[in-house]
């Protein structure tokens, strides 16, 4: 699907989850730094099939399938921010999923969540609800010593190819994630000022062994957030989905049909 993206005309890979289970909830999923669509793998039908809800799950622009940065596209620090204020709002009415509709479900992922969490800020009307899995809100030096080790493992190992299956321009998606993290001006990036608006239910999902980011981020969400629920999953880091997909379920299943979401 083309979007017009600030003037710009870009393809957005997506793709419907349970689309017939009509006037049901609708989850939309919003991948990591370095991930797409296809990443996701199953997670996103498991989720939607356990609720009972429709899903969308995309690729943006730079991942997947979706078009590429390109050739001298450097993204700045406010990178997450325009995927939020300008990308998902002109996604989401292309697909029909415009202010006039039911508000659906965010459902993010590291970035993702990040973007998900600056789009119910900006649209708090718009939101029906927000699952946060590992967000970044603030910049610590844990995240960035793993991104720093992230770049080391790409030039010296079999990683570049094994993203390769995921991305329709790999380097694209890897140093247009990672270029823009190891900016030092970036180490200023902090959302936590900007959530206040946020009026939907939020839950937020964290590892304890989360490489990239401290407890601090998810509790950095319920300092901005009052009444968001914190879940701290054990044996667990980065990706939630992954390392612990049926407790996720779990706590997403109960927190969909809690009262107060």
């Amino acid at each position: 699907m083309d979007v017009d993206w600030a003037g710009r005309t870009v393809a957005i890979e997506h793709a419907w989850i349970a689309r017939e289970r009509t006037g049901r909830a609708l989850f939309v999923f919003l991948h990591e730094g370095l991930g797409s669509l296809a990443m996701w793998k199953d997670f996103p039908r498991v989720l939607c099939d356990a609720l009972g809800v429709r899903g969308l799950v995309y690729s943006r622009p730079g991942y997947g399938a979706s078009t590429p940065r390109g050739p001298d596209e450097r993204w700045d620090a406010d990178f997450m921010h325009r995927q939020a204020h300008e990308v998902l709002p002109a996604f989401l009415a292309a697909v029909g999923v415009g202010p006039a509709a039911a508000p659906p479900w965010l459902f993010g992922h590291s970035d993702g969540a990040s973007i998900a969490l600056l789009y119910a800020a900006r649209f708090p009307d718009r939101v029906a609800g927000l699952v946060a899995l590992a967000p970044h809100v603030f910049v610590e030096p844990v995240g960035l010593a793993s991104i720093e080790a992230a770049r080391q493992t790409y030039q010296t190992t079999d990683l570049r190819e094994r993203l390769a299956r995921y991305h329709r321009d790999v380097d694209s998606a890897f140093w247009g994630w990672n270029d823009i993290w190891l900016h030092p001006p970036f180490r200023n990036w902090n959302i936590e000022d900007e959530l206040v608006t946020l009026r939907a239910p939020v839950l937020a999902v964290q590892g304890r062994d989360d490489e990239y980011g401290t407890l601090a981020q998810v509790e950095g969400v319920a300092q901005a957030v009052p009444g968001t629920r914190v879940i701290v999953l054990d044996d667990c880091g980065h990706s939630p989905h992954k390392d612990q997909p049926a407790r996720l379920v779990e706590e997403v299943a109960r927190f969909f049909a809690s009262p107060g979401a």
